[in-house]
This record gives C-alpha cells, structure tokens and sequence, in this order.
C-alpha cells in the first residue's frame, strides 16, 4: 500500500479510516438501527463506492497497454486520430486545462510534402534543354544583328524603323506572292565586348548517341546539317529557262564542300516529293552509296510553311542534256545490250565495237534493285509499260503512256555521272511510290538483271532493314514529324519489306547471282 502524496487523497483516505469501522460496528451491533444510524451508513457506502471508483481509473491509466483487455484496445482503435499537420511539420503536445500533458506513449504520424520537382534520372533519350537570353542594355550601344533570317518588305521596314543595322543582302523577289528581304537577326553583338545574343537553336537532325549510325558517313551528316539548319542567303534558278530553284546557303567556308559558286546550295523540290528522303535513307543502308543527301525542312516563306525536301547540289556532276535530263543517251534496246555485253566487268576493257559506255555493268544492277523496291518509274521505264498507272503519274500527265508499242525506242531518263567518275552513276530525281499494289508492281525494271549486289540483298534478309529504317529516319526530325511518326513511317516501312520478299523471291526463281560490288 503505497502513501498518499496529495492533499486530496489524504483527506479522502482519513475520511475513510474513520467510516469504515463505524459503518461495521453499527452494523453489526445490536443497538436498534434507528433512521439516524441507517442514513449515516447509507451515506458512508455511497462515498466508499465513489472512492473506488476513483481508484480503479487511476490504476486503468497506470497500467502498460500490453495488460488491457481487447475492448479496450478496439475502442481505442475506432477513436478517429487528431488533426495531422499535412505539412510535414510536428507541433509540440498541447497542455491541459489540468496542467498535465499527452502522454509519452502518444504516437505522432507526419505525411512527406510531395516532390516540387521530378528526380533526374539519367540514360534519358534527350535531355531537356532551356533556351536563355541575355538582356542587353541599350546604353552599351548597337551594331549589326547575326543570323540572317527572312521577313516580309513590309516587315522588314518598320525594322528598320525601330532597330538600326539591319543591312539589306539579297532580293528575294517572284518567290510565292510576297516580296521577301533578307535582314540580320536574331543575336546582338555589343561594341567590341564579347557579349551576344545567343543564336543556337536545336538542330533538326537528332543524333543523341556517341556516333551516327555506321552507314551514314560523316560528310552525310555535315551534308545534312547545313541542308536542315543552314542559314537562307537566297535563291536563283538551275537554268535561264528553269522553274526549278537552288536554296543557296551561308556560313560554309570556301571549298569545303562541292556548291554553285562561292557557297553551298540546296535543290528545293515539292512537297509531294518527300520520299526523296526517305530514299536516301535506304540507298545508305543498302550500302548502294548512289544518291545525294536529301532531308526535310520548313519555312514560312517556302512552300507556305509546308515541310518540303531540299537535294544536296552537286556541281560535280556532268551536264545533261534538256530532253532526258540524262549525261548518257541510251534508249531500252541499247541498255538491253548494254547488260548482255557486261561492260567494264572484271577489269575487262569494251571492244570498240560493242556499244559499251562509260558506265560500269554493276551498275545497272543497284539502279535496278533501288528502283524496283521504291517502284521510280522515271528512270528506266519513263512510258510507264510495265505497270497500270493513274492519272496522277507522270506519264499519263505528259500523254506518254499509250506510246508502249516500240518501247526499244523509249529513251532512258536521269542516267547521271560524275565528271571526274564516269564508271558510276548518280541515283537523282527518287520520287518513290509506296501505294502500289503488289499485283500492279513493275517488273520490267528488273529484265536483264542477272546479277545483284549482295551487300543489298544481306541486308533484306537479315531482318534488320526494319530496325535500321527507324533509326536512320529518326535522325530527320522534320520528315519524320511530317510522316505522323513512328506509327506513319511503320507503315512505309512495311511497303518495303513486302517488296524485299518478292524481290528474294524473283531472284530465287530466276537463279540470279548475288555478287560483291564493291568495286
């Protein structure tokens, strides 16, 4: 029995001591139990019932969780919790009324704060990047703008109403139906200091890994560089007579790369001929190495904004003629027996007399399989006889078409060389078409091919021109935008597997040989 250490407990356990033996000896006495004695009994069980009970709750808060019934635990757990600070912050325990505190077996529960900005997780495909500006007091004073863009007459003037420096270059006139002018922007360079605008933007050629897929050379890539981001110094015409204009380019030092005068050039084509891109594209990944670097861009002033393919220029190339477009005249009776005479093959030099031209046997074989599997008509069947056409095509437009009696007489069109290279040829204007149906495929591109490269044909059968199409096509951020994405160039991809098969297909059952050409 422990000894009472307040005030009230004293007063209450000696209000006790003094009830208790008077309550039994009353009780037990034999004095008669008068109303007095039975009110003052009644009046003592009732205080010893209140001490009890104030007893029994002091011991229940005492005792250790652990030793308390299941009721009372599943009545403390359906007691709703207090107010959680959802702040991640913990107020010290709340005193009383009666001065005392929560009890330290209290347990306090506090919710993290959501995270105000995501984890930087590394090996994303492309890092995310912010384009930031200087500001440039006017005090330190203004000179001429960097990066020459194109702006409207009108726009250009009130320019130069507001901003001095702005330094007309060229006269972009007859280009759509506005007048356009070359002006400087965007980039200031201050006095002589070296503070400046930034100009760099991203490039619409993405290449995130270390190195650029393998099939694609490093003159390829800075090719399509300049083609897809090159700054526009102007435009001029191939020819007097031409409608066909060259994109001329700035920043490319003299002589670094094969241009049209002083500064490299792109040929603008329309933008129903985007599968010059994409034939491009798979001339490299077949390892055909025939065609000229073509990518996809966009300008306001081109095409009213529509992504439009733009043709590396190559001045190397040898002067053709207005009729065929061609620097060899050759009709499809000659080139039959151009094929059987195997020309230049295996070193062997012509006989004077057999007809042969500059150009190397192989050849014919990779103008074959590359035109076969984007079914370009405009080379080697320019009357379009080994197929049903549509009115859209070319021939039928030029009334061509039904002139298929006499085809040995049929000219070849856009047979090109190099002056320095004549034994090779230059695949250019590789419009492909990829809604052809299989049963309305041209075959004749393909008769007196006995031969194949095999570099081309592993790749068909590797399984893998799939996987190599994604990648090499992804590198064209605006052709591939243009084409939907992955879903859009999936399905061209898929034309051209479906061709690939037949084409393994037809060189099984003919018995053609699949030789290196590497030569």
């Amino acid at each position: 029995m422990t000894c009472p250490d307040k005030p009230g407990q004293l007063i209450n356990w000696f209000i006790c001591s003094l009830c208790i033996p008077r309550v039994c000896k009353l009780w037990s006495s034999r004095r008669p139990r008068t109303r007095r004695n039975l009110l003052l009994g009644t009046a003592c069980a009732i205080y010893l019932g209140f001490l009890v009970s104030q007893v029994g709750r002091a011991s229940l808060q005492h005792r250790p969780a652990a030793e308390r019934g299941p009721h009372q635990s599943r009545d403390t757990a359906e007691a709703p919790f207090p107010e959680i600070p959802l702040d991640g912050t913990l107020a010290p325990p709340e005193s009383q009324d009666n001065g005392s505190t929560l009890q330290p077996n209290v347990v306090y529960i506090t919710l993290r704060s959501r995270r105000s900005k995501p984890a930087n997780i590394r090996g994303t495909v492309k890092p995310k990047r912010r384009k930031k500006y200087a500001v440039v007091s006017l005090a330190l004073g203004q000179e001429a703008l960097v990066g020459p863009s194109l702006q409207p007459l009108e726009a250009a003037r009130a320019a130069d109403a507001d901003v001095p420096g702005y330094v007309q270059r060229g006269n972009l006139a007859n280009v759509g139906e506005k007048h356009w002018r070359l002006i400087r922007g965007p980039g200031v360079r201050v006095g002589g200091s070296d503070l400046q605008l930034p100009k760099a933007r991203e490039s619409n050629i993405r290449i995130y890994s270390e190195s650029s897929p393998s099939w694609l050379s490093k003159e390829d890539i800075r090719r399509m560089r300049l083609l897809a981001d090159g700054a526009v110094a102007g435009f001029q015409p191939v020819s007097s007579n031409s409608q066909v204009r060259l994109l001329m380019f700035q920043g490319s030092a003299a002589g670094s790369v094969p241009g049209c005068g002083p500064s490299p050039c792109g040929l603008v084509k329309q933008p129903l001929d985007m599968s010059e891109v994409f034939a491009f594209h798979l001339d490299r990944i077949l390892g055909l190495n025939r065609t000229l670097p073509s990518v996809s861009r966009k300008s306001e002033f081109i095409q009213d904004g529509r992504p439009f393919p733009v043709i590396f220029w190559d001045s190397s190339l040898s002067p053709t003629s207005n009729e065929t477009h061609s620097s060899v005249k050759l009709t499809w009776g000659t080139y039959q027996k151009l094929l059987k005479q195997k020309c230049w093959q295996n070193g062997r030099t012509p006989r004077p007399d057999s007809g042969c031209t500059a150009v190397h046997h192989q050849e014919w074989s990779k103008v074959a399989l590359f035109d076969f599997l984007l079914q370009i008509y405009n080379r080697l069947d320019t009357n379009c006889c080994g197929f049903r056409p549509r009115k859209e095509d070319a021939c039928v437009q030029n009334g061509l078409q039904p002139k298929c009696d006499d085809q040995d007489s049929v000219a070849l069109e856009h047979i090109i060389q190099r002056k320095h290279d004549p034994r090779h040829l230059v695949f250019i204007d590789n419009k492909g078409f990829f809604d052809r149906s299989e049963d309305n495929l041209n075959f004749k591109l393909l008769t007196g091919i006995k031969e194949f490269p095999e570099s081309a044909v592993s790749v068909l059968k590797s399984q893998h021109l799939r996987q190599k199409l994604l990648q090499s096509l992804f590198l064209d951020k605006v052709y591939w935008e243009s084409q939907g994405g992955r879903q859009g160039i999936e399905k061209l991809i898929d034309v051209i597997e479906q061709r690939a098969q037949i084409l393994l297909t037809y060189i099984n059952a003919h018995g053609a040989k699949v030789l290196p050409m590497n030569e």
